[in-house]
């Protein structure tokens, strides 16, 4: 276990952005399939003033947490389709070890914003899907698993995040039915980012459990559930609109970012 330090009364008030940080990012996260790294990495950096290294060494960490408790939720409430979990599994976990060890060689500034504008493009037609998605809508199953979870494991190793935005929005963009998908992502996306978290824990150390850390982990454990209960709640259509604007405007975010 990770020694935890004893709190004073400033160091709780200093921990208490994080923690609705933490939650918020998460009931999106655990509601959409995605946004969790972007979310926390964008306000610590740019609203909570962390720096971008810390910042990127506590997601990271907190994600160990939070996708445990949020995958738990999902299987709980039914969303999991367990054939597709296998499926993305085994390559997540391999593209991420992949990635973690090749971070080192690979700028991942050169690619980020063809990844970005990639992601945005695929909100468009989501958005496109969704519009014109009927009640009774039949969706399909996943013709490309596989190699979708060997990409998507190795851009959130390689790049800090991106598992949920990569792997959610192109399951969707097949067909397959919006509630189970996420569902299936979150609770594979745990054994993705412990993989990752373990293979960075030798050059990040503990120090990366700061307040920052406590806070992002107390705020996503106590989200999860209500994450993986609004996923099973909203409407296939409704849920679909949701996550195409949140990845157009993510997407745009960070292209924005990477281009200025």
């Amino acid at each position: 276990m990770f020694p935890l330090p004893e709190l004073t009364p400033d160091q709780i008030n200093a921990i208490l952005p994080f923690i609705l940080v933490g939650f918020f990012a998460q009931l999106v996260d655990g509601a959409l399939g995605m946004a969790f790294g972007v979310i926390t990495n964008t306000l610590l950096v740019s609203v909570l003033g962390v720096a971008p290294a810390r910042a990127s060494a506590s997601v990271h960490l907190v994600e160990s947490f939070t996708t445990c408790a949020s995958g738990l939720s999902h299987v709980l409430h039914g969303n999991v389709d367990w054939k597709l979990f296998r499926r993305l599994t085994i390559p997540g976990v391999a593209g991420g070890v992949l990635g973690a060890y090749l971070l080192s060689n690979i700028d991942g500034a050169v690619a980020r914003p063809f990844v970005m504008a990639y992601l945005a493009g695929i909100g468009f037609y989501l958005l496109w899907r969704a519009w014109r998605m009927r009640r009774d809508q039949v969706h399909g199953d996943a013709r490309f698993a596989a190699p979708l979870g060997l990409v998507g494991g190795f851009l959130d190793a390689a790049g800090g995040g991106g598992w949920g935005a990569v792997v959610t929005s192109n399951l969707l963009a097949q067909g397959t039915e919006p509630r189970r998908t996420i569902g299936t992502v979150n609770a594979a996306e745990f054994f993705v980012t412990a993989t990752v978290s373990a293979s960075f824990m030798v050059t990040i150390g503990i120090s990366a459990f700061s307040i920052a850390a406590i806070g992002l982990v107390a705020g996503g454990l106590v989200a999860a559930p209500f994450g993986a209960m609004l996923a099973k709640k909203i409407p296939a259509r409704r849920l679909l609109l949701f996550v195409s604007a949140l990845l157009i405007a993510t997407s745009s975010f960070s292209l924005y970012r990477a281009l200025v």
